[in-house]
């Protein structure tokens, strides 16, 4: 009796979703809790697994189609076993490189051809574990992780629409479809742009006394923590936190002609992912310590990276902070997360020399960014409540004292 494996249900924020990539074609052989399909919504990719060991009856749903909550997918039969017809489609997508006029393929599974192609990788750099050599779609995430080096004169092509390479002197050009998250991200910014009366204020900020207390701290914290290290993220969060109270109306939000004040700091953190950037959330941030922050947006880092962060674990948040130093932005106007009303741009810290009690001394300094709402937030708000992290990073003790 076959068996009828439907899309999860999707919650209200989520109104439907794109079938992103098939791992089994009709006909195959599966195993019980195998993946079967990818499906790419707004904020997250979610997996649909096999319910039993059996074979894959029919597809009903081909890869870019839209599907809502509990559509049909596909029709299973369990405890078959496999049909002997060939698949109607390859598994595997080959990959051909020609040097010194020989021919080697790159097998590689459908989700690991399109990590590849989305971040401009060269697959025979990458180690494969699959059978046959296969390249998987965790080999690509561990190559993205180690920042491996990349060889150069690769193509990617698929078995069965191999493409001539182009004439010499001629330019190439790809099409491809944006994904659903870098739309959606592009409608939100958009939106963002559009709909409000953003204005930035700048400040910069000494970061010498973090920097001793890290350097100071940092084995005994990741020792005593579990190997969770001890970053700058989590002293940002925090006096983010003490000047959120200071100034309720950054921490608020504008739902229509009305001002919503929350009486908790939630605090998204901008996290870049293979599929775009997401902001996934501490909740509660004010409860949370310092190592409970680090380790909290280390997972979060590497949940984005293989694409399982929940809805849930990206809804809300009062306060945003970006984090462009990490990429060696010296400089930037973040665009605010709505309906949030202010977000915190952090940068890269850089020594440059400063004049301190009438002498010239070369110090750890980073310039600071707050992008806000001036329909909510007045100029000497927004700059009061930029000097305050000022002032707290450059005493850290006034975090820990409240003072």
């Amino acid at each position: 009796m076959a068996i009828e494996i439907k899309a999860p249900a999707l919650p209200e924020s989520v109104p439907d979703g794109t079938i992103a990539t098939w791992y089994k074609q009709e006909g195959e052989s599966v195993a019980r809790d195998e993946l079967l399909v990818d499906i790419e919504t707004d904020k997250v990719l979610l997996e649909v697994v096999a319910p039993d060991n059996g074979v894959l009856q029919s597809i009903n749903k081909a890869e870019g189609d839209t599907i809502v909550s509990n559509e049909l997918l596909a029709l299973f039969e369990a405890g078959t076993a496999a049909a002997a017809t060939k698949p109607k489609k390859e598994a595997a997508v080959k990959s051909k490189t020609v040097e010194d006029n020989s021919s080697v393929e790159v097998l590689m599974s459908p989700a690991a051809k399109k990590l590849i192609e989305e971040n401009s990788l060269k697959p025979n750099a990458i180690q494969s574990t699959g059978k046959d050599g296969r390249i998987t779609k965790e080999d690509v995430l561990n190559h993205l992780e180690q920042g491996a080096t990349q060889p150069p004169e690769v193509s990617i092509v698929s078995a069965d629409s191999a493409t001539p390479a182009p004439a010499k002197g001629a330019r190439a050009e790809e099409r491809v479809p944006m994904t659903r998250l870098r739309a959606k991200v592009a409608e939100r910014l958009l939106e963002a742009t559009n709909t409000t009366a953003m204005l930035t204020t700048f400040n910069e900020v000494n970061m010498q006394p973090v920097m001793d207390i890290r350097n100071k701290y940092k084995d005994m914290f990741e020792k005593k923590h579990d190997g969770t290290r001890l970053g700058f993220m989590s002293f940002f969060v925090r006096a983010s936190i003490e000047a959120l109270k200071q100034y309720p109306a950054v921490n608020a939000s504008i739902d229509g002609s009305d001002i919503i004040y929350h009486g908790y700091q939630d605090i998204g953190v901008a996290v870049s992912s293979p599929r775009g950037l997401v902001v996934p959330v501490l909740r509660d941030a004010d409860a949370m310590s310092l190592a409970c922050i680090e380790k909290s947006i280390r997972d979060y880092g590497l949940k984005a990276r293989d694409g399982k962060l929940s809805i849930e674990e990206m809804t809300g948040g009062t306060f945003t902070i970006s984090n462009g130093g990490v990429f060696g932005s010296l400089l930037s106007t973040p665009i605010l997360n709505l309906p949030q009303t202010a977000i915190l741009g952090m940068h890269k810290i850089q020594e440059r020399p400063m004049a301190v009690n009438g002498e010239v001394k070369i110090l750890p300094m980073m310039y600071l960014a707050l992008s806000y709402d001036h329909r909510m937030i007045d100029g000497k708000e927004a700059v009061q409540f930029l000097v305050t992290i000022k002032e707290l990073l450059e005493d850290p003790a006034r975090i820990l004292l409240d003072v």
